[in-house]
């Protein structure tokens, strides 16, 4: 039960902090963070939460990391279920902490995006399906090698929180104006939630696409991290 309240609470962190950095303050008037500061709010919570929560659950905050993790063998497909219930409740209680917060200014719109992930017309740049699609599963496939390769156990330990925030950062830098960047399914649900519409009819390719980049992923490492030849 700690595991799962650890994940809870993790994903729960995520979605605050890096949806809440998008809604609250990425257009702020004059002293905006834009899209650097989302990136780095979105590798700041992973990062922060790797050590906070790493040794109880293994920080995945992530349906799609520990589908992931299962796929390379790192992780138990019975815990699998839970860790996913964990992760989408703590996204979805983010969700509404920061509908509370955001609310209380006077023009908030919601249907304006929240933060929500999109494609075609509610993709920031305009992005297709088929770029978004393709940008999801890259970008969560890239993830999984981070995350398997960080927390090898070749690897330099005590690092893996670093490696991995950063990665996060780099991939909401590139894939922000294609699809607001998910690579995580709970992320997407979090908020579409309380969008409602089109974030709900999109929602599909949140889930999917991070699911087949994180498996991908995760037999590639299996393969090019194997001690054999």
């Amino acid at each position: 039960m700690k595991n799962y309240i650890a994940e809870f609470l993790g994903t729960f962190w995520l979605v605050l902090g890096g949806c809440g950095s998008a809604v609250l303050a990425a257009g702020f008037p004059e002293v905006g963070i834009g899209l650097l500061g989302v990136s780095l709010a979105f590798g700041l919570t992973v990062l922060t939460m790797a050590y906070a929560i790493g040794p109880i659950s293994g920080c995945h905050l992530n349906p799609a990391v520990s589908i992931g993790l299962w796929a390379g063998g790192r992780f138990s497909a019975k815990q699998l279920l839970p860790y996913i219930i964990a992760q989408i409740a703590g996204a979805i209680v983010a969700g509404g902490v920061l509908y509370l917060i955001a609310s209380g200014k006077a023009d908030f719109n919601v249907a304006a995006g929240f933060a929500a992930n999109g494609y075609g017309e509610h993709s920031p740049g305009g992005y297709s399906l088929f770029a978004a699609l393709i940008a999801e599963i890259v970008m969560t496939l890239m993830f999984l090698l981070v995350i398997l390769g960080a927390t090898d156990t070749r690897a330099p330990q005590g690092m893996a929180p670093i490696a991995i925030g950063l990665c996060l950062t780099l991939i909401h830098l590139i894939s922000i104006p294609v699809t607001n960047t998910s690579v995580n399914p709970a992320r997407s649900t979090g908020v579409a939630v309380f969008v409602g519409d089109w974030a709900i009819e999109q929602l599909w390719l949140f889930w999917l696409a991070p699911i087949i980049g994180a498996v991908l992923g995760a037999l590639i490492y299996r393969f090019i991290g194997s001690a054999e030849d």
